[in-house]
C-alpha cells in the first residue's frame, strides 16, 4: 500500500472527486441563480434590514428579516468553501422562518485567502455575540438565539460550539440555544490536499484549531446534523463522524437524512415552512 494523504485517499485527484462540490451535480450555476432569484423575491416581499455592521470592517455585516416583537431569532451562516459568496445570496432563507415568527439574520464574514481560517471563525463568533446584544432593536429575543449553517456554514456553526462566551466575550454561556449543521465540514486535515488549499493555505495549526470534530464541548445546546440523501460519501461520513463524536459525549444530537437532495438544493427547505427540513429545525427551536 503507498502513502495515504488522508485515510484511503492516496492522490489529491481522488480527494477532489468527493470534495470539489462544484463537480457532483450538474451545472452547478443554475442553484447561484435560483439563490439570487429566491433571495431577491424575500425581500420585495418581507421587512429587512441589509448590511448592519457588527465588527469594524467591511465585510463584517448581518442582514436582517425581522418577525415582530419577542421573535426567536435564528442566525444562518453560509457556506462556499469559506472563499466565495456572500450572506446577501442566502436571504431566501428567511422565507420558512419568518412565516411562523422567527426572525432570521444572515451573517456575512471576510474570505480566504484574504483572511485566515482563524479570523473567519472568529468573525462568525463576533456576529452571534453582536446579535445577543442588539437582538432587541429588531425585535428578537436575545435568549431564544438558534444558530444554522450551511457547509462551511455548518462548519462556522459547529465552531461556535466550543466558544467562551464568557471568557471572551462577557457573555452567558448558553446564548446559543439549539444549533442546526447542514452538509458540514468537521475534519479539516483532507483539505491541505485537495484543489482547495490555494485558496484556503491552511496551515496545520490552523487545521487543529478548527476541526470541529476535534472539540467537543464538555456541555452545549441541542445539535441536529443534517445532510442530503445525494451528497458525496465524505460528506455523510463527515456529518455521521461528528455526530457520533457528539453523542459519544453525552451530548443530545439528533440527524436528519433528507430524500432526494444534493449538497445545493438541500437548502431550498428553508423556502417552506412546512419542508422536512424548515419544519425540523422549527421544532428543535421548539417553535411549532
Amino acid at each position: 500500500m503507498g502513502v495515504m494523504l488522508y485515510r484511503d485517499f492516496a492522490t489529491q485527484e481522488e480527494l477532489d472527486a468527493q470534495y470539489d462540490l462544484t463537480r457532483t451535480v450538474p451545472d452547478v450555476e443554475a442553484y447561484s441563480a435560483f439563490y439570487d432569484e429566491q433571495s431577491a423575491s424575500v425581500r420585495a416581499e418581507f421587512d429587512h434590514r441589509l448590511g448592519v455592521p457588527f465588527g469594524p470592517t467591511l465585510a463584517e455585516h448581518v442582514d436582517i428579516y425581522p418577525a415582530g416583537d419577542g421573535a426567536p431569532v435564528l442566525v444562518y451562516v453560509h457556506g462556499g468553501y469559506w472563499f466565495r459568496r456572500t450572506g446577501r445570496e442566502f436571504g431566501f432563507v428567511a422565507r420558512g422562518p419568518v412565516t411562523r415568527g422567527v426572525a432570521a439574520v444572515v451573517t456575512n464574514y471576510a474570505l480566504c485567502p484574504d483572511v485566515t481560517m482563524d479570523e473567519i471563525v472568529r468573525q462568525t463568533r463576533a456576529a452571534v455575540a453582536w446579535v445577543y446584544r442588539n437582538a432587541q432593536d429588531f425585535g428578537g429575543d436575545p435568549d431564544r438565539i438558534h444558530v444554522a449553517g450551511h457547509s462551511a456554514g455548518g462548519h462556522l456553526t459547529a465552531m461556535l460550539l466550543s466558544t467562551r462566551w464568557e471568557d471572551d466575550y462577557g457573555l452567558p454561556a448558553d446564548i446559543v440555544k439549539s444549533v442546526t449543521v447542514i452538509s458540514g465540514l468537521f475534519d479539516l486535515a483532507p483539505f491541505p490536499y485537495t484543489h482547495l488549499q490555494p485558496k484556503l493555505q491552511l496551515t496545520w495549526d490552523q487545521v487543529t484549531r478548527n476541526s470541529p470534530i476535534l472539540h467537543i464541548p464538555a456541555q452545549s445546546p441541542p445539535l441536529l446534523v443534517a445532510y442530503g440523501e445525494d451528497e458525496p460519501s465524505e460528506m455523510v461520513r463527515q456529518s455521521e463522524e461528528y455526530l457520533a463524536a457528539w453523542k459519544s459525549g453525552g451530548l443530545e444530537g439528533d440527524r436528519l437524512v433528507l430524500s432526494g437532495k444534493n449538497h445545493y438544493d438541500i437548502v431550498d427547505g428553508f423556502l417552506d415552512a412546512e419542508s422536512p427540513l424548515c419544519s425540523a429545525i422549527l421544532r428543535w427551536m421548539g417553535v411549532e
